[in-house]
């Protein structure tokens, strides 16, 4: 497989990005997994709620760590409390500090005890079980993974990453930067299988090729235009739905992702057990755009120029789809009255000046999300950087009121209804102009078989996709 640069992070409990997650995936087991709605369902252990704050767990298969030793109850609370330590400076400690202690009763089972009630924590449980006995010597499992799960890890260098699956396949994850480098190899056979991270237009391109197959799944990755809400102008709701009547978002679907996403009312995936699937986002109509755009004009004088147009900024990385989208978005704003700047930087530029806030409108994408907490990450007064991920520094009363609610509700089904409640007046109030869904996808050659694509882009597939070769 073809990825754009090595698995930064092989121990599960220090890993953030993407494509650590998703190899992690084959080489550990975790106690708790996630169904297509996104609720929790059993991976090594079920679980029984014992009271609002105790949750006994018992595992329902031990299976043998890649060192010989077998997987008990011990080695899940070790994992845990080794992430609770903040010695060792895990970035997932954060969404498990409510845990006040974990007790172990024997070799397959434990008690996980919470000091407030939450709702969701069993969904929290997905980190990757490490042996206990290489915890406590201080193994780096960065350099040698090992876990319980179906792949064993083999080597690792600056070429490639080597796993070895139950039949003794062995799985490559190449890496190569660049992404029409990433087709070439395909097209000759040096790779199997990408997936994701090429432009519209090369994946358009793969598609064409008779030798070339590209596996199309509806994704979850919620892409999205943020506000800066201390701006004086974006501060006003009409120059929101100015903005969010004046984007054509199904054209652009249509022209730049040749039509490979849905669109998008709200953060969470329709099928999400908590998603809405009565949100369809803001309209396209440019009409109202412009009548806003002029009461705009006339309600606040001081804010726009003297000929009633509306000259704003627009930040994006310099990744060539990102500044076509943006130079879309420009000439769809220019006919309603609004100039939009564009401001292209550098990944590591473009990303600093959006969390401190140095922008007036942004593009960017959630990806992997699964569990509806985030909505307090993302749109809480509180959750302003460095606390939260709130870039816009949202704030809303009725929100805040809401995120709580839901918080402190222990029925899912009771959750669901307030975090439908929440979106619905999240689109309303647009916090953010909700966009798109983009769509995964995979390219194979011709000899790949078997592979299957996944909503989150995991790489499960590979344990069941079979090589010929000519």
């Amino acid at each position: 497989m073809g990825v754009t640069s090595r698995p930064r992070m092989l121990d599960p409990r220090l890993a953030t990005d993407a494509l650590s997650s998703r190899v992690n995936r084959l080489i550990y087991h975790q106690l708790i997994d996630f169904n297509e709605a996104f609720e929790p369902v059993a991976d090594l252990a079920t679980w029984q709620q014992l009271s609002d704050t105790k949750y006994l767990f018992t595992l329902t298969s031990s299976p043998l760590f890649h060192h010989g030793e077998l997987l008990t109850a011990h080695d899940v609370a070790e994992t845990y409390r080794s992430i609770l330590n903040p010695d060792f400076g895990s970035p997932h400690r954060g969404s498990l500090k409510n845990i006040r202690q974990i007790t172990v009763l024997d070799e397959r089972q434990l008690i996980f005890e919470l000091i407030e009630p939450d709702a969701l924590f069993v969904g929290r449980l997905v980190i990757g079980i490490l042996p206990k006995d290489l915890i406590a010597k201080g193994h780096l499992f960065q350099q040698q993974p090992i876990g319980s799960g179906p792949c064993v890890f083999q080597s690792q260098s600056e070429q490639r990453l080597v796993l070895q699956r139950p039949d003794g396949a062995e799985l490559h994850f190449v890496p190569v930067k660049d992404a029409t480098v990433r087709v070439l190899k395909l097209r000759n056979q040096e790779l199997d299988l990408i997936q994701n991270d090429l432009s519209p237009e090369l994946a358009a391109y793969c598609d064409a090729l008779p030798a070339l197959t590209v596996i199309w799944h509806p994704g979850t990755s919620f892409g999205y235009i943020g506000f800066n809400f201390e701006d004086p102008l974006l501060a006003q709701l009409e120059m929101r739905q100015a903005l969010a009547y004046g984007i054509d978002r199904q054209a652009i679907l249509n022209s730049l992702f040749q039509g490979q996403g849905r669109l998008a009312g709200g953060l969470l995936v329709p099928e999400h057990w908590a998603g809405d699937a009565t949100l369809s986002g803001w309209s396209y109509q440019p009409e109202k755009a412009k009548a806003l755009v002029k009461k705009l004009a006339e309600k606040h004088p001081g804010l726009v120029k003297s000929d009633g147009s509306i000259t704003l900024s627009y930040k994006t990385s310099s990744d060539p789809t990102r500044i076509r989208l943006a130079t879309i978005y420009q000439s769809q704003l220019k006919q309603i009255g609004i100039l939009l700047k564009i401001q292209s930087y550098d990944w590591g530029t473009f990303y600093n000046d959006i969390k401190k806030g140095r922008f007036q409108l942004y593009s960017l994408a959630w990806v992997g999300v699964k569990s509806p907490d985030i909505f307090q990450y993302v749109f809480a007064s509180d959750a302003i950087p460095p606390k939260g991920a709130n870039r816009g520094r949202y704030r809303s009363q009725t929100a805040d009121q809401l995120i709580e609610q839901a918080e402190q509700t222990a029925s899912l089904t009771e959750q669901a209804r307030i975090y439908r409640q929440l979106q619905s007046h999240l689109q309303q109030d647009l916090a953010v102009i909700p966009l798109w869904y983009e769509n995964q996808y995979a390219v194979t050659t011709s000899n790949l078989s078997g592979y299957t694509m996944y909503a989150d882009g995991r790489f499960d597939g590979l344990l069941a996709a079979q090589v010929t070769k000519d």
